[in-house]
């Protein structure tokens, strides 16, 4: 792979937990979310591993990424992608070992790169020891460890997830010939949150991972922890009650590490989840109502769907933020739209039944936006300026593709694509015997799409991804924690707005058309916007001077990012030099 001019890695570069630092940094971050499997292999086995994953730390930090999240690396049958765990305290002996997990995270912190990990709340696998000692002896200590019934009758207002799999919330145990509760795959039994001794052990693996030196965990699945007859199992009191103790445990014993909730519920359920002062919950959780709309709005050439989902988000307790994603290692949920909308979505992104997956879209984000890279561009500025932090998904950053022959959503989990060669240096194994197989669409193969191409070619996805994280670091307090100002268009397909910290010396003007046409539109500019405005990215004048409304031509799908500085008392506007416009002009 061609060499890339990084930066000299020391010891300074550790993390707030160890040397002090900025206790605001989840809300400033650029977050990449890796597979380990499926980055890189180091052992020519087939499968990406940690210390292939190490290997790639200087990548990384090139591109800008300053927190890795790891979806589950630890012991696990990988009937549920690693979410089926066997046990919390080791890991997948194909992945490597504790001690290149230390490795990874050693050489992470070096070059200032944090890193959370997954958390699997709800469930375990069947094979974990808990479960088989809970069936095979129900009076002993960990009989109680699972919700067991003699029928299963219990709880029926609650809905069942997987639907396009499991019928039923209950299964039947052979062995203890009695019925556990499941809110996933019938081989992940709930774990029995009712029972303080599963409480303290969940807790004890998370101080286990904190020891460790983790940044944050992502807690999967914190609606579902609870049941209680006569109500929906989700979001119930106890819950918020547990992840209290959850928050207590890490500002008290690990100060500087972040909780970021997985919650896949309508917005004021979600929002609930931050808690409240003196009472907080998490630090982070996912803003799952707008993904789907920015991608109906793309579709619908109307901004409209984005501008009131972002009307509707009401404000957040002091230091909670938004985790913002496109994509992810699961299909695109639509369960947190109308029926008319989903409708909608699956008519325009799914046309094929292998497109599909339970309530969603098993697919990548470029397949999804026909390799259309103008749209490309404009979702992923969307990403980075809308109030929250970014989520980027491995491979993204180069347009990677998808396999929809595989099963389950192992197509958008297929094998990074670091160069055009037989295993896309992904592995020296025969790609035959890779863990999954390799992209291999024609405009998508690892031949014309990956990342050893696109470096040698500014102009290419990469550079341009590299070159958007870099402005968003260079604005992380206005993008990280600043509001947001709508601004009327008067046109459906453009969404412009202001993003601002009250004190900073700069705004940042966005304007973003949802149309695959040209548009025009004339901004009535708020105070924030008004002055020198420098164009940061996207298409339009390089500089404007303006105290008014501004009249701007977009591009089909086009974008920009102005950075808008007050003008002094006694500057006036003035035209005549090519870079500085008068107000409406083009």
């Amino acid at each position: 792979m061609r060499e890339i001019p990084f930066r000299n890695h020391s010891e300074e570069g550790l993390p707030a937990h160890v040397v002090g630092g900025d206790p605001d940094w989840y809300r400033r971050c650029v977050v990449y979310e890796v597979l380990v499997q499926a980055f890189q292999d180091s052992d020519g086995d087939g499968i990406g591993d940690l210390a292939g994953l190490t290997q790639r730390l200087d990548y990384l930090a090139w591109l800008g990424i300053d927190c890795l999240w790891l979806p589950p690396f630890y012991a696990s049958p990988m009937r549920d992608g690693g979410y089926d765990v066997s046990d919390f305290l080791q890991v997948r002996p194909e992945l490597g070992t504790l001690d290149d997990f230390r490795a990874l995270l050693r050489q992470a912190h070096r070059r200032g790169i944090r890193v959370i990990v997954d958390m699997v709340l709800n469930h375990t696998s069947e094979e974990h020891p808990w479960f088989q000692a809970s069936r095979c002896d129900p009076d002993g200590p960990y009989g109680d460890f699972y919700v067991w019934a003699d029928d299963d009758s219990g709880y029926p207002d609650a809905r069942i997830i997987f639907t396009d799999t499991q019928t039923s919330n209950w299964a039947y145990d052979p062995v203890r010939r009695r019925y556990f509760w499941h809110r996933f795959y019938r081989w992940q039994p709930d774990l029995n949150y009712a029972n303080p001794a599963v409480r303290a052990a969940v807790l004890d693996v998370m101080r286990y991972w904190l020891d460790l030196g983790v940044d944050g965990l992502r807690l999967d699945a914190v609606p579902y922890l609870f049941e209680a007859e006569g109500t929906n199992c989700e979001n119930l009191p106890e819950t918020h009650e547990f992840l209290r103790a959850c928050r207590r445990l890490v500002d008290q014993e690990y100060p500087g590490r972040i909780l970021l909730a997985e919650a896949n519920q309508p917005l004021p359920q979600v929002i609930d989840y931050f808690g409240a002062v003196g009472a907080e919950e998490c630090h982070m959780a996912f803003h799952f109502p707008l993904m789907p709309r920015m991608f109906a709005a793309l579709r619908r050439q109307d901004a409209t769907p984005v501008a009131q989902i972002i009307s509707e988000t009401s404000p957040l307790p002091s230091g909670g933020q938004w985790a913002l994603f496109l994509r992810n290692h699961d299909e695109l949920t639509l369960e947190m739209v109308t029926d008319e909308e989903r409708a909608f979505l699956l008519e325009r992104y799914a046309y094929h039944p292998r497109m599909t997956a339970n309530i969603g879209i098993r697919r990548r984000l470029a397949p999804l936006l026909d390799n259309d890279h103008d749209a490309l561009k404009l979702m992923n500025a969307l990403l980075l300026a809308l109030p929250g932090t970014p989520i980027l998904y491995y491979g993204d950053e180069i347009g990677m593709g998808d396999n929809i022959w595989l099963e389950d959503r192992d197509g958008v989990r297929c094998p990074m694509q670091w160069s055009g060669d037989a295993h896309a240096g992904f592995s020296t194994r025969d790609p035959d015997e890779s863990y999954l197989p390799l992209v291999d669409a024609p405009e998508f193969h690892a031949a014309t799409v990956n990342v050893e191409y696109q470096l040698r070619d500014p102009d290419s996805l990469l550079h341009w991804m590299r070159h958007m994280i870099r402005i968003r670091h260079r604005f992380a307090d206005v993008f990280g924690q600043g509001e947001l100002i709508q601004i009327p268009t008067g046109n459906r397909a453009v969404l412009a707005f202001v993003r601002r910290r009250p004190g900073a010396e700069e705004s940042v003007l966005c304007v973003n058309s949802l149309s695959a046409h040209p548009q025009e539109v004339r901004l009535e500019l708020p105070e924030q916007a008004r002055g020198a405005l420098v164009n940061l990215a996207g298409s339009g004048p390089q500089r404007l001077v303006t105290e008014g409304p501004v009249r701007l031509r977009l591009p089909g799908c086009g974008f920009i990012w102005f950075a808008a500085t007050p003008l002094p008392p006694d500057r006036r506007v003035t035209a005549g030099r090519p870079d500085v416009l008068p107000a409406g002009a083009w």
